[in-house]
């Protein structure tokens, strides 16, 4: 029986990088985290150690940092100069791949900021002589405290979860949208995704937690021409209603606590049908 190298890669994982925009006394902060990978013909480093085809990741580190000096704009655009740039530096690089997480801040001031909890935006660069690309969102935590009910599933001896015609449901979106090309307004398609999410969650009564994430998956493609599928990620953050009738008081739907895990966790893709 032979022994082979199978598919592998290489790269630097989670360089954290910050640039600040200055315009005068206002500035404007990005705050990013990006992570490189290789892919090519580099056989030889894992069967040898001869690293002459390598790029080594701390120069991957100096070139993310570098290509921020100038601007960095939308991190998709961004991680396309990046992908772009590795393929292009040695033979033995034949695709690249740029992850990038940004984080939001709130302004307080001219040149002061405060991290807000709107979610981290992503994307993804995958580029080996054509260019996919990837946004998203994750750490989008909602909540409906009505308007939502689960019942009618089967029961057998091991089911103790009362069905409810009204609960709490809460979760922290992950979603991961494919564009169809490159030729995208970044920042708008965002905005309008992020914004999507958002309003399906709120305007959705929801019998279950899956028929929400398929109306939020079937808003965003509503709405992003440029989106062709939508992957979520949902874990339910149960609520649970008090019993405090050991004290003497009654729970009319106010008092809740929160489990932490088990949590069940939804996830589906939502497409466009070719």
């Amino acid at each position: 029986m032979a022994i082979v190298l199978g598919e592998n890669q290489y790269g630097k994982a989670e360089n954290r990088l910050v640039r600040v925009e200055r315009d005068g006394d206002e500035h404007w902060l990005v705050d990013l985290n990006v992570s490189t990978a290789l892919a090519g013909d580099l056989a030889d480093t894992h069967l040898t150690g001869a690293n002459d085809k390598v790029l080594a990741t701390d120069t991957q580190k100096n070139t993310v940092l570098a290509f921020a000096r100038d601007g960095i704009g939308q991190i998709e655009a961004y991680g396309l100069r990046l992908a772009k740039h590795f393929v292009g530096q040695l033979p033995s690089i034949h695709r690249a791949q740029v992850e990038i997480e940004q984080y939001p801040w709130t302004r307080l001031g001219p040149h002061s900021f405060s991290r807000s909890g709107e979610g981290t935006r992503l994307a993804k660069v995958t580029y080996d002589g054509e260019a996919t690309v990837e946004g998203g969102i994750k750490d989008l935590t909602v909540l409906n405290t009505t308007d939502s009910e689960f019942w009618g599933y089967p029961r057998d001896e091991y089911t103790t979860l009362p069905e409810t015609k009204d609960r709490i449901l809460a979760t922290a979106v992950d979603a991961r949208w494919l564009f169809s090309s490159t030729g995208v307004d970044w920042g708008k398609a965002y905005d309008t995704a992020r914004a999507s999410l958002l309003e399906a969650f709120t305007n959705t009564y929801s019998y279950s937690l899956q028929q929400t994430l398929y109306a939020m998956g079937t808003r965003v493609l509503e709405t992003v021409p440029e989106i062709a599928e939508i992957r979520l990620s949902l874990p339910n953050k149960h609520h649970y209603l008090t019993d405090l009738s050991p004290f003497g008081l009654d729970n009319p739907g106010v008092v809740f606590h929160v489990g932490d895990r088990p949590y069940g966790l939804i996830e589906a893709t939502v497409r466009r049908e070719p």
